[in-house]
């Protein structure tokens, strides 16, 4: 842009008066910002700018790209207390992590010791099965089905239920109307069990009724059935209850479950509510397959910002693949340099609009295991020259709008699940089961670790609950949309397949809207 020399001399003035020198990567990076901006308008950012640099109290009077970036979201924030923003990206590695307590019947945070590692010993492998299980063992046996002082329906008649332990079944031979919550396995090849922490029990399934819903091996089940000569004969099999998230924050308390700077969780912000309900022009846009080594997908894609030039949304999530071909890595730097050609005409949402790119597992250069970490940064030098306002995200990652907590998931999710599942469900819609099958699991990865690899130690960053507003997920099946206890699971399809349709999500609303580019 020819304005840009003259914009960083002005930078360099205005920071030097103050005090200040600036390096060159952070002049062209605030210049490359403001550019876009009418005269007035860049004057009052870069006053307003200048002045978030001097109260961040800079141990050397050098200002950096760093400190300009903390700037600007500053500024973009004014009006908001200190930890709260209006939009924020937080990666899978550093979602907290918390534990179930069963003295004091809450969840508590895991904290000190060393800092966790990708490659922990092989104790850390039951012990992030056993807080799986502990999370859905809590909602399920304080759920009115199971309360003591409480009747529980199951089929038309009324009946008092009792949750129980592996461990009550292997002190007897034979016991009537059992309630079992445990994880399907299979110890041996072709033969179900059920596994809790107090033990292992084989089950029959061969007149099992099954609910709605997705059941694979790796998932935590409820079974209904009769215990006979060592073998636990299931007459009705469903997953854990699901609960509102209200319900389940209560035992939290106010700590920060979602991640980010503030300690508290901001859906309790007063002046994020306000934001949220005021901002109705806001939007997210999510679609996935974004393969830029297509020339019909990048023409399409060139469209769809283009279009959006005028109307800027909030962020633009891109999911990958974002090579269809299986090719050297370092090419793809090219691609991403393409879409920065893109991008940089498009002045309306530099102003507005981040960008946020989340890998698939084909994506290079990570391995095939969740949580995935960002692109390389060396693969996007170009892109982000030409478009300041790029994240790279994790997958998954999670977005935090406002009140609102959005999570964000690059996976066949739907395909495996299906391809995995013991008993696929004759009536009703995939779409209805795949979402019960999330939100009751509470958990990205309800599958055997054979099927869905896991980081043991960062499982957190998988889990559901206590449950988000939105989970985006990128499959490439055809798209839906599913509420359910107030959450919406979304799943975006792939946009070459679909003939390029995307989705779009409301938050003023909550609701979300179906976009295709059109045919020329």
């Amino acid at each position: 842009m020819s304005e840009i020399p003259k914009i960083k001399t002005q930078i360099v003035s205005r920071f030097n008066i103050s005090g200040y020198q600036i390096r060159s990567d952070a002049s062209i990076f605030l210049a490359q910002y403001i550019a876009p901006m009418p005269d007035a308008e860049r004057k009052r950012w870069l006053t307003s700018i200048t002045g978030h640099v001097q109260g961040q109290g800079l141990d050397l009077p050098v200002v950096e790209k760093r400190h300009i970036e903390l700037a600007i979201k500053e500024a973009s924030n004014t009006g908001l207390e200190d930890n709260e923003s209006v939009f924020s990206v937080i990666n899978a590695f550093d979602v907290p992590k918390f534990r179930y307590c069963e003295e004091k019947r809450k969840f508590l945070p895991v904290s000190g010791g060393p800092k966790r590692d990708l490659l922990p010993g092989p104790d850390m492998k039951a012990e992030y099965i056993r807080d799986r299980y502990m999370m859905l063992w809590q909602k399920t046996s304080r759920h009115e089905m199971f309360n003591a002082s409480k009747d529980g329906m199951v089929g038309n008649s009324v009946k008092r239920l009792t949750l129980r332990k592996i461990e009550t079944l292997l002190a007897t031979s034979k016991m009537n109307e059992v309630v079992i919550l445990g994880l399907l396995t299979q110890l041996t090849e072709g033969k179900f069990y059920l596994e809790d922490p107090t033990g292992v029990v084989p089950i029959d399934l061969s007149e099992t009724v099954f609910s709605s819903g997705l059941f694979c091996e790796g998932c935590f089940v409820l079974a209904c059935g009769k215990f006979r000569d060592g073998t636990l004969k299931v007459e009705e099999m469903g997953f854990p209850v699901s609960e509102l998230a209200s319900s389940s924050r209560a035992y939290f308390g106010t700590m920060n479950t979602w991640g980010g700077r503030s300690r508290t969780l901001l859906k309790a912000s007063r002046n994020l509510a306000e934001l949220e309900k005021t901002n109705r022009e806001d939007s997210i846009v999510f679609l996935s397959d974004c393969w830029l080594d297509n020339p019909v997908v990048l023409d399409k894609l060139k469209l769809l910002l283009q279009g959006y030039n005028e109307f800027p949304p909030i962020a633009i999530v891109l999911m990958g693949p974002f090579s269809k071909m299986t090719e050297d890595p370092y090419s793809l730097k090219g691609r991403f340099a393409a879409l920065g050609e893109i991008l940089a005409g498009c002045e309306g949402l530099k102003m507005q609009t981040e960008i946020v790119l989340v890998p698939s597992c084909d994506d290079p250069t990570a391995a095939n295991i969740l949580p995935r970490p960002p692109l390389p940064d060396c693969l996007v030098t170009d892109l982000k020259k030409r478009y300041p306002r790029i994240t790279l995200a994790t997958n998954p990652c999670r977005l935090q709008y406002c009140t609102q907590q959005i999570v964000v998931f690059r996976m066949d999710l739907v395909t495996k699940l299906c391809r995995n599942t013991i008993h696929f469900p004759k009536s009703g819609q995939l779409e209805d089961h795949f979402a019960r099958t999330l939100i009751s699991q509470g958990t990205l990865a309800p599958l055997h670790p054979i099927a869905l690899p896991v980081h043991w130690n960062f499982d957190a960053a998988l889990s559901l609950y206590p449950l988000p507003d939105l989970i985006v997920v990128g499959d490439p099946s055809q798209g839906f949309q599913v509420t359910e206890q107030e959450c919406t699971v979304l799943n975006t399809g792939s946009f070459p397949k679909s003939k390029f349709a995307f989705k779009v999500y409301i938050p003023s609303s909550r609701t979300v809207e179906d976009s295709q580019i059109p045919d020329d």
